[in-house]
């Protein structure tokens, strides 16, 4: 009776991973940038003596759905939405290099340029501190242009910073709890000349609803039919007891 009741343990665990995920998803269907998670599911063998007969499942997070959202234009100078599979290099809470999808830009009243969440973004000197300015544009390379506050309207703009824009193409990249992405066992990515970005334009999350509320669904049947087995093997535990029991 114990494998039965481990082998539905191990499904319940799992149940409940994807159902977590699956909950994530649906929580972010509105975030600007954000990449839908994906779990999976792999086998633990038990090692030990004997023949391996027991293999205990593990449904973690391994990677993202990379697919392009929805790209809607707002007019915002600080808006920007990301062309193909280029990143937006950030800096975490932990203060490493990290990337993210998410272009709804804001200047923090320390001047320092961060996403809409807070992360401080990178150009190709560091974190962006905006001077104080009358106009600000960033164009289809990430270039950052501003216009000094009190300046002369007729004057050219100043170019002040590039952002980091990336390319994952080539390297592993996970995703953290925090949203942002990392190359695995550390490390930076170099700065993509070549990718582009369209200004006053935000980038929509990649998660179908409707088939996050299905796989909930079908997560939630999963756990019921194991914990019908568990009372099932419970049953099948009495009976063999009751078998077992000598008469009076």
């Amino acid at each position: 009776m114990d494998r039965l009741i481990y082998s539905s343990l191990s499904a319940m665990r799992g149940a409940m991973a994807r159902q977590a995920t699956t909950a994530n998803n649906l929580a972010n269907a509105n975030t600007t940038g954000f990449r839908a998670e994906m779990a999976s599911v792999r086998p633990l063998w038990l090692k030990g003596e004997g023949f391996e007969s027991r293999a205990p499942s593990s449904e973690e997070v391994t990677a993202a759905d990379m697919r392009a959202g929805a790209i809607t234009q707002t007019g915002r100078s600080l808006d920007v939405a990301l062309d193909g599979d280029a990143l937006l290099g950030v800096q975490s809470e932990e203060g490493e290099e990290a990337y993210t999808r998410r272009g709804d830009l804001t200047i923090a009243a320390s001047g320092l340029l961060t996403t809409g969440d807070g992360a401080p973004v990178l150009g190709d000197t560091g974190p962006i501190t905006m001077p104080p300015a009358d106009e600000v544009k960033i164009d289809d390379q990430g270039v950052i242009w501003y216009r000094p506050q009190g300046a002369d309207p007729i004057q050219p703009m100043q170019q002040l910073d590039r952002l980091k824009l990336v390319s994952p193409v080539g390297s592993q990249i996970v995703k953290g709890l925090d949203g942002l992405f990392r190359v695995r066992d550390g490390g930076s990515l170099p700065s993509d000349p070549q990718a582009r970005l369209k200004a006053g334009s935000l980038e929509g999350s990649n998660v179908n609803a409707t088939q996050a509320l299905v796989d909930m669904i079908d997560a939630s049947r999963s756990w019921e039919m194991n914990i019908k087995l568990v009372t099932t093997a419970k049953d099948m535990d009495s009976s063999a007891a009751d078998l077992m029991r000598l008469p009076d």
